[in-house]
């Protein structure tokens, strides 16, 4: 296969990938718009609206354990195809809904299937490609990904103006729909059958405790989850920080999010850049630093200015993005690469520690502090200061993420796409 040819396969297999990562996301951020007529249909209020975040993460946190290991030992390609079909049904369920327990459920059912495409689509990555190679593709993924967050409300606000919010679950069946077309069509299989793993319960069990209780992967883990923390504050509490606190309507969403993805898209883009010539140590290292100065700038902002505005109120948030975006692909790709027979396990391991951390600031966190803008600024100060403690702790262990492995375990790219 000519260089050409692969490089185009690769950036068909970025897009892909990106779009089956935004279907989670997009499940989240694009009822924001939404709360307040959802809210007054269903008479709930602010904390019962807050629960279709958190009931949709834990859900997804809970099966985010069972993604990895079964394209582990189905396949890449069969598990995520598997998934869409669910998550268009339960879309299919929320139009539908006619309470709030009835939503309820069904946002549960499809915070269940939204992982598969994040989950097993970071273990295709590292099937196919290793090294600098990898984290470059992983960087592009998260680029093009990282615009999820930021149009998924603006779509959301501008189906509100066309219609009702049951509008909005439509939108999400029509996208999964096409990703599943897409996904059929043109996501190689990747895991050949003689490297699956056969079904054994509780070898299963037993590779979950070897990777949980490794105090490497609690060290990286816990220090991505937490810096992501810091952000993901503000986007669940996104519904009271735009409409109540920045005094926008259900349309303007995007002046929240757009300038905070710019800047993950931004940092994807730098991580991918430099893949190769700054060692991932260090890269991390800037990352963490530009996420703390951001968060100290916010908290300093909030103290004198405790009713924030437009602009200054979000610039401190495109720098925390840019900052979590550089260490996102470092660390998880160290993941990956300590259990290069385990990397669907392993995928989903981490993005179980994340998931619960971000089910705590969205169902408990985001309700108790949405309302006033210097206690959101200190948690996320609070959130940054942990991830960076932790990663320390990590680097004085000896034991910083590789560049790339010393005997390439994943197949050349040209073997595979």
């Amino acid at each position: 296969m000519s260089s050409a040819t692969t490089r185009m396969n690769l950036r068909r297999l970025a897009l892909l990938l990106a779009g089956l990562a935004m279907f989670g996301p997009f499940s989240i951020d694009t009822i924001f718009p939404a709360f307040p007529a959802i809210g007054a249909e269903f008479g709930a209020d602010k904390l019962a609206m807050q629960q279709t975040i958190s009931v949709y993460l834990v859900a997804y946190a809970l099966m985010s354990l069972v993604h990895g290991p079964l394209s582990d030992i189905l396949g890449r390609k069969r598990v995520i195809l598997a998934g869409l079909v669910v998550f268009a049904l339960a879309s299919v369920g929320c139009a539908l809904a006619t309470s709030l327990p009835m939503l309820l459920a069904f946002r549960a059912l499809q915070g269940l299937s939204a992982g598969v495409g994040l989950i097993v689509g970071r273990a295709v990555i590292r099937d196919v490609l290793h090294g600098d190679d990898a984290q470059r593709l992983m960087s592009q993924v998260s680029m093009i990904f990282g615009a999820a967050p930021a149009i998924a409300p603006v779509i959301g606000g501008w189906l509100l103006g066309w219609g009702r919010w049951p509008l909005i679950f439509w939108f999400l069946v029509g996208f999964s729909a096409l990703l599943l077309l897409a996904t059929w069509r043109w996501l190689p299989e990747t895991l050949p059958r003689d490297a699956r793993l056969k079904p054994a319960p509780r070898r299963l069990l037993r590779d979950y405790a070897w990777i949980f209780l490794n105090p490497r992967f609690q060290r990286l883990a816990a220090a991505a989850a937490f810096n992501f923390g810091a952000l993901f504050l503000y986007i669940a509490s996104a519904p009271a920080f735009v409409l109540d606190l920045l005094k926008l309507d259900e349309r303007q969403f995007g002046w929240f999010f757009i300038p905070m993805i710019s800047g993950m898209m931004l940092g994807a883009w730098t991580s991918g850049r430099t893949a190769g010539r700054i060692r991932g140590t260090h890269l991390a290292n800037i990352g963490f630093a530009c996420s703390g100065v951001a968060v100290l700038a916010n908290v300093a902002y909030t103290q004198l200015f405790p009713h924030p505005t437009l602009p200054w109120a979000v610039m401190p948030m495109v720098l925390n993005a840019f900052g979590v975006a550089l260490v996102f692909p470092i660390v998880t790709l160290a993941i990956l690469d300590m259990y290069p027979r385990q990397r669907g396990s392993a995928s989903s391991s981490q993005a179980f520690t994340a998931l619960v951390v971000n089910a705590v600031i969205a169902g408990v966190l985001s309700p108790l502090l949405s309302h006033d803008a210097r206690h959101l600024a200190l948690a996320a100060a609070a959130f940054v200061a942990t991830g960076w403690l932790i990663w320390r702790w990590e680097n004085r262990r000896g034991r910083t993420p590789p560049q790339a492995p010393t005997v390439p375990d994943a197949m050349e790219p040209t073997g595979q796409i």
